[in-house]
């Protein structure tokens, strides 16, 4: 039975999910990595599907897009083909935008991909980015998500360890503050000090840390949540003298992460989630203040775990002994900053 929905006029900016369409891609019918099992009621994503989500209960008024390889340019220069994903994006904001779906505001800020490591020759691919997003465009993401145990990414197994560290990598980086662009940066757990001195070598550039970096109990990991947070914890503490970071709290509901309630069935209810997620995300909102917090559904891959509703109602549980105006950063005001949105 659907849960009621907590605080419903609760304004709600929604600062990362993803749109895609599978249809075409090999993502075989029974997948055996965690990951692909969450989304795999999920293979279409788009416009329909995200604007039944948010307006399921919740005051979502605007949402922001995170790069996930969609809609690439099949032809053309290589470095390039990534705009396409932006070409799309931006095109679905503009249907949202045109009020036949209400008021709510689909992916008022568009995050892409832009490979870093072409270093100073990544300036035209951002340049194009910027060009492409109507406005909207506002910054990259490049994932250094590495574990030498492949079992934990599974198929997002893509890139080699250190790549934030790389000095290709960090000429590329450079590039992003005179262009006045944002940078998510997604990494496990374990690589937390990358992204420490990554934030200390760039203090202008503003960096935000998805997924409160990602805990792990998967594979090797299994049963290590608890051992590991300590180790966790006092990184979040040393990344947050960073004063140009930045903090989704969200993606808890991952394989990666796999607690109790992923996969689970019957569904776990927000009580569940909130009591799972809470020492991480209060952890973080002590270290970094919720002026440097945000809420995020990172949908649709944590649907591995809820459905949107009792996602943030599970948000809105761990939330509810703050003050009105920590709420409203959370929820809204911290994404509406950081990323710029007219909304």
């Amino acid at each position: 039975m659907a849960e009621a929905i907590l605080d419903p006029d609760l304004p709600i900016v929604d600062p990362h999910h993803h749109l895609w369409d599978f249809r075409s891609s090999g993502t075989p019918e029974a997948p055996q990595h965690g990951f692909m099992a969450a989304i795999a009621n999920a293979r279409r994503y788009l416009l329909d599907e995200l604007h039944a989500d948010t307006t399921s209960g919740h005051n979502v008024k605007a949402t922001v897009f995170v790069e996930c390889g969609a809609f690439y340019k099949a032809d053309g220069p290589v470095d390039m083909r990534v705009i396409g994903e932006t070409e799309f994006v931006n095109g679905v904001a503009a249907m949202s935008a045109s009020g036949l779906y209400g008021d709510f505001r689909a992916c008022a800020g568009i995050v892409s991909r832009a490979d870093l490591m072409l270093g100073d020759a990544v300036t035209p691919v951002l340049e194009a980015h910027i060009q492409a997003g109507g406005g909207r465009f506002r910054g990259i993401r490049n994932s250094a998500s590495f574990e030498a145990d492949k079992d934990v990414l599974g198929p997002l197994n893509r890139v080699e360890a250190g790549l934030y560290l790389s000095s290709d990598f960090r000429k590329g980086f450079a590039r992003l503050a005179p262009l006045g662009l944002t940078f998510d940066a997604w990494l496990l757990e374990p690589q937390l000090p990358d992204v420490i001195d990554l934030a200390r070598a760039f203090p202008d550039q503003t960096i935000i840390l998805d997924h409160v970096g990602t805990p792990l109990g998967l594979a090797s990991y299994q049963g290590k949540l608890a051992e590991r947070f300590a180790i966790w914890r006092d990184n979040i503490r040393e990344l947050a003298k960073s004063a140009n970071v930045v903090v989704k709290l969200g993606g808890l509901a991952m394989a990666f992460c796999n607690f109790p309630s992923f996969l689970a069935q019957p569904r776990a209810p927000s009580e569940q989630l909130a009591a799972e997620w809470a020492p991480y995300i209060e952890t973080v909102i002590e270290a970094f203040g919720a002026q440097r917090c945000m809420f995020e559904s990172n949908f649709p891959v944590d649907m591995g775990a809820c459905d949107y509703p009792t996602l943030w109602n599970a948000f809105k549980r761990i939330a509810q002994g703050y003050s009105a105006d920590e709420k409203a950063a959370l929820f809204a005001g911290t994404a509406t900053q950081v990323y710029r949105l007219e909304i």
